[in-house]
């Protein structure tokens, strides 16, 4: 306080009366005199005299169960008590003048003082410090739509799978070299991706259709048929390095040559059988720019997306999509595509990022713009899809694979949580012992019967649509290995998804060979 608060020589001084009487709404400090009821203009007997511990400078400290909702600074709680001087009442209720004598203790100006602006603590004696309010700025990736949103974890799954591609591509540089003395593709054409050969990536394990299945035209074909070793760096069929086996070709202990003799059936056995090559593919890259843009995206919305729904479902999701989508395309893409890349992978997690945003959508605070630029790089990345020599099937499989699963591994609706009354902060949704004390279901490994107990048939619903999701899918696939590996049906028109009738692009890819 200032020193005219408790002194003004302006002003007269109060009648000895004053040190006695109490106001009629002070609550903050003791009558100075045991006394009871002492009228006002009333002094104290002779043998009783003012405590001289307490004054009226003092600050009392209540006890925190007594202290009412007052302003928090002890200055303003002065400022609200009927008279200027401590213990004088007004003389009636119309006239708010004061009497004053020469005994009178002033304490403050008589004019109340408005209450600082500041509403922080101005005496620290009375007040206990207040919480900080969470700063609540837009909706950032992943707060709504995810489960587990909000934890500060590493990604590990992003960085490890980072380190295994980048690993994978310094090899196929160094294989390139080694095999043909250039580190890229220069011969017998240029890599636009500025990268390795195909006949690398096949001998190096990617996806090539003749070296996981009996294929028409080869298996059963009439004479010898000459393949490209994985240093060739010309077209001459004379040349020796364009004279291998497939076995050569293919690598990793090679699979079984055809025997070319006229009559052998297409289901000869045994079959090439590289299965593996649905699997690698997601590790490998065919150059610079293709691995630049992957890892670009993996380490930026991959990461986010790892941090949001936990490494173990990103882990399911990203593999499954990348998985599917090469299996989609050895279905239906050109059967002499090497294919590469963890696009497939990356578009379902482009998936999961879309069902957050729909899943989100009155919660976000622009959820149109959102929306624009997922649909932006989804059609952007369709479109380059339909270049030559690219696999525009392994995107839409992983995308339709990350939607499939994203409805089973992410939250509810938040529309839906809240109608059925789970719309519990996400950050907290993965702490089991908290989940009695909000009023949630255990987790279903915790108390596998308490999760169904007490679910509202919305909650039913929705968890049918997630189980009727994963069964689509795992169906889905199983009847596109079954076509891959026994039945190899054709679609004359699903080509066009991933080329452009024009200057013959999509036969580009497509084995012609004798006997076929």
């Amino acid at each position: 306080m200032a020193a005219n608060d408790y002194y003004n020589p302006h002003q007269k001084p109060l009648p000895d009366a004053a040190y006695h009487s109490s106001s009629s709404t002070s609550t903050f400090a003791p009558p100075y005199s045991s006394q009871p009821n002492l009228a006002p203009g009333a002094r104290p007997s002779q043998g009783v005299s003012a405590s001289p511990f307490e004054t009226v400078f003092d600050d009392h400290v209540y006890p925190a169960s007594t202290h009412q909702p007052t302003p928090s600074s002890s200055q303003h709680r002065l400022s609200h008590q009927d008279t200027a001087y401590h213990g004088h009442s007004p003389v009636s209720p119309d006239d708010m003048t004061y009497n004053h004598s020469a005994d009178d203790i002033p304490l403050q100006d008589s004019a109340p003082r408005p209450p600082p602006k500041d509403e922080e603590m101005q005496d620290h004696v009375y007040d206990a410090p207040r919480p900080k309010k969470p700063r609540r700025g837009r909706v950032r990736f992943g707060e709504l739509g995810m489960l587990g949103s909000g934890r500060k974890k590493i990604p590990f799954v992003v960085y490890f799978f980072t380190l295994v591609q980048a690993a994978v591509f310094i090899g196929e540089i160094v294989k390139n070299a080694t095999e043909t003395g250039s580190p890229i593709m220069i011969h017998p054409s240029f890599n636009p991706m500025i990268g390795p050969s195909p006949y690398i990536l096949v001998n190096m394990g990617a996806r090539f259709v003749p070296c996981m299945h009996n294929m028409e035209g080869i298996q059963n074909a009439n004479e010898p048929l000459p393949w490209p070793c994985p240093n060739s760096t010309s077209q001459d069929p004379t040349l020796p390095e364009n004279r291998c086996t497939l076995s050569e070709l293919c690598g990793f202990g090679g699979v079984p040559e055809p025997a070319y003799k006229p009559g052998t059936p297409l289901d000869t056995q045994p079959a090439p059988n590289q299965w593996f090559r649905f699997i690698t593919p997601i590790f490998m890259h065919a150059g610079v720019i293709h691995i630049g843009f992957n890892m670009l995206l993996q380490l930026t919305l991959g990461r986010d997306m790892e941090k949001s729904i936990g490494s173990i479902r990103f882990f399911l999701v990203y593999m499954s999509a990348g998985i599917f989508g090469f299996v989609l395309g050895g279905n239906f893409a050109a059967t002499g595509i090497a294919s590469t890349g963890a696009s497939g992978a990356l578009f379902g997690i482009i998936a999961l990022t879309l069902l957050d945003l729909l899943y989100s959508w009155r919660d976000r605070v622009n959820p149109v713009r959102d929306l624009a630029f997922i649909v932006l790089d989804v059609v952007i990345s369709f479109v380059l899809g339909l270049l030559p020599g690219l696999d525009n099937f392994s995107h839409i499989g992983g995308f339709l694979m990350g939607l499939a699963l994203g409805i089973c591994v992410l939250h509810s609706p938040n529309s839906l949580r809240r109608r059925i009354g789970d719309d519990v902060p996400y950050a907290s949704s993965h702490v089991s012992r908290g989940s009695a004390a909000l009023g949630t279901p255990p987790g279903f490994l915790q108390n596998p019967v308490g999760f169904f107990k007490g679910r509202k048939p919305l909650w039913w619903a929705w968890w049918l649509i997630r189980a009727g999701a994963l069964v689509v899918v795992t169906v889905v696939f199983i009847l596109l290995l079954n076509n891959f590996y026994i039945y190899r049906a054709t679609c004359s028109w699903c080509k066009y998804l991933s080329c452009l009738p024009v200057s013959n692009w999509c036969d580009i890819g497509n084995l012609q060979l004798p006997g076929s």
